[in-house]
């Protein structure tokens, strides 16, 4: 669809999608507080041509709509995926008739992969340098806590150092020194993966790092493809076309030919250095940690290089757009992959990780838990903290749907299982201790055992001063906060005994309200909660077995060891309100 990023920017400016800022603008806070204000209201991609102390312009916000994300992609990606999935069956085995009916699929599956591209036809190649200065880029700080400049939108190339496999990933790079970086990656990811293959070998790992280049580079970087799955592959399939590289005598790896930078480096073995605090997508500041750090000695750009960000926080941000379109993208896939698993979601409202459901077959007695297991253990899938699914068929999307699917065939002493001690998300830090922490699987499967209640009218409860209804067989609490009372959910195991009696699911809060959305009840509740610490019900133990009863009541409530939740800081509040008209005049 697109080869660079120049080609999208000129499609968004035809479709008047893009706005150019020329008024002089800061990287450090004002930038980031632009952007989040014009895709809270779901506003145009931005272009600030005139950064305060850089040369070099920055693009943002380039997949903050459902429209600019179709217009990017187009529908070909998701028609080719289902004509794909929906042609397993006749070309297995394949024959002479069968092909000649799919020479169309078959044509379009051939014409993708990559190609190689000379020297002069590789715009990143027109400069190159090993004086470089990572600090010249114009790197957003989003957030006042963040330790320093990150790039946003970084496309990390590593390939494995035996098998020689490679690996497209996004993992957030803190801009430390003129030639050094911290890179977040994690190890279940797959950069992490060649890095600590690296060092059981105690060899450095060469890293490329790119930035622009064509927008099917940066989802495909995102996308929770599987490990055999080629990310470059991946790409040329929503491009349309074969991937233009470029090779260059001693650099190990191919470069993006239509990339707008490229740096090259090495992350050197049993190195690691604090990087954060870093405002991040969850809606919270995940803290300084020790990560590997990536030295720099080469960088080719563009000469009128333009550098792209992204901004990340409280949902709703760009990455909700992103990861809306994948799951919408590979939804057909996950019946072929996960046999049994009929339909699959994860809530960017979450942060994703956080919570998924999922529509299962239940052909058999708790057949559907098995399937919970194998989501579990797909991928990027094993870091869900926490798990519903049902065989009733629902629209995922709609979570209140999911819930009342589960919740009227919900038996607690049968369907819930909490697994502790499990490992967790780095940026959730519900679990106590840095990547640690618990699992759930809350299932809702056959016949319904209860019909819902929807409007409370258990009366007034000790210590509680408002309740909410999200949806049918749940219910928003709120009552004193974790600091007064930390036990207080315990506490409503008898007091509210009566009062829940009808009510299958009660998360407590701070604020009740929030019941009235999904998007604030969502972040607010399952980003809050480690299920073995925070999940209460009366239970009883028979040998091996624990059995719960009644209501289970979730502690959602803020905590005084979970990190800060990201807000914009007042200065910059009141400069961005002052300037607006400046940065959006004719």
């Amino acid at each position: 669809m697109h080869r660079n990023l120049r080609t999208f920017i000129n499609q968004l400016r035809s479709e008047k999608e893009i706005v150019e800022i020329h008024t002089e603008v800061d990287p450090y806070l004002e930038i980031p507080e632009i952007h989040r204000r014009v895709i809270s209201e779901e506003g145009p991609a931005l272009l600030f041509t005139n950064v305060k102390g850089k040369d070099i312009p920055v693009v943002t916000n380039l997949f903050g709509t459902i429209k600019r994300v179709d217009m990017a992609f187009g529908p070909k990606p998701e028609q080719l995926v289902k004509e794909l999935v929906g042609s397993i069956d006749e070309l297995m085995p394949p024959s002479p008739s069968v092909l000649w009916k799919k020479k169309g699929m078959i044509k379009d599956v051939l014409s993708l992969g990559t190609k190689t591209v000379n020297k002069n036809k590789a715009p990143l190649l027109e400069t190159f340098t090993t004086n470089v200065n990572m600090q010249d880029l114009p790197a957003l700080t989003g957030w006042h806590l963040d330790s320093n400049p990150f790039v946003t939108l970084p496309l990390v190339y590593t390939e494995h150092p035996d098998k020689h496999e490679h690996n497209l990933g996004m993992y957030r790079i803190e801009i430390k020194e003129k030639n050094k970086t911290g890179i977040h990656w994690q190890i279940h990811k797959g950069g992490g993966f060649h890095h600590y293959a690296a060092e059981q070998k105690n060899e450095a790992l060469p890293v490329t790092l790119f930035l622009g280049g064509p927008p099917s580079l940066m989802i495909s970087a995102i996308a929770p493809l599987p490990e055999a799955v080629p990310e470059l592959m991946f790409s040329s399939m929503l491009m349309g076309e074969k991937l233009s590289l470029a090779h260059v005598d001693g650099h190990p790896h191919p470069l993006i030919a239509e990339a707008e930078f490229a740096f090259g480096g090495i992350v050197p073995p049993h190195v690691r250095e604090p990087e954060g605090p870093f405002g991040d997508h969850y809606g919270y500041y995940s803290w300084a940690h020790d990560f590997p750090v990536f030295n720099v000695d080469k960088m080719w750009k563009r000469k009128d290089a333009i550098y792209p960000a992204t901004v990340v926080g409280k949902p709703k941000q760009e990455d909700y757009f992103i990861g809306e379109y994948l799951q919408r993208l590979m939804s057909p896939l996950f019946p072929v992959v996960m046999n049994g698993v009929r339909d699959l979601w994860t809530y960017a409202e979450t942060g994703f990780h956080a919570l998924a459901g999922a529509v299962v077959r239940e052909s058999y007695y708790k057949e559907g838990l098995a399937h919970a297991f194998r989501i579990m253990g797909e991928g990027q899938l094993t870091l869900t903290k926490f798990l519903m699914v049902t065989n009733k068929p629902v629209n995922l999307q709609n979570f209140a749907e999911l819930a009342e699917g589960v919740l009227e065939r919900f038996l607690p002493e049968r369907d819930l299982l909490i697994i502790h001690d499990t490992s967790m998300d780095t940026l959730d830090y519900t679990g106590r201790k840095f990547n640690t922490g618990s699992k759930a699987i809350m299932t809702g499967l056959g016949e319904p055992v209860r019909e819902l209640k929807r409007t409370y009218e258990g009366g007034t409860i000790s210590g509680i001063h408002d309740v909410g209804v999200f949806c049918g067989g749940c219910l928003t609490v709120s009552g004193p906060s974790f600091e007064e009372a930390p036990d207080f959910a315990e506490k409503l195991l008898v007091n509210g005994h009566d009062s829940f009696k009808d009510w299958p699911l009660v998360f407590l809060v701070d604020d009740a309200s929030i019941a009235a959305t999904q998007a604030e009840f969502l972040w607010t509740t399952f980003t809050r909660f480690d299920p073995a610490y925070d999940v209460y019900a009366k239970s009883t133990i028979d040998r091996n077995r624990i059995k719960y009863e009644g209501t289970i009541i979730i502690d959602a409530r803020m905590k005084p060891f979970y990190p800060d939740v990201v807000e914009t800081r007042e200065d910059i509040d009141k400069l961005v309100t002052d300037r607006w008209d400046e940065y959006f005049k004719k």
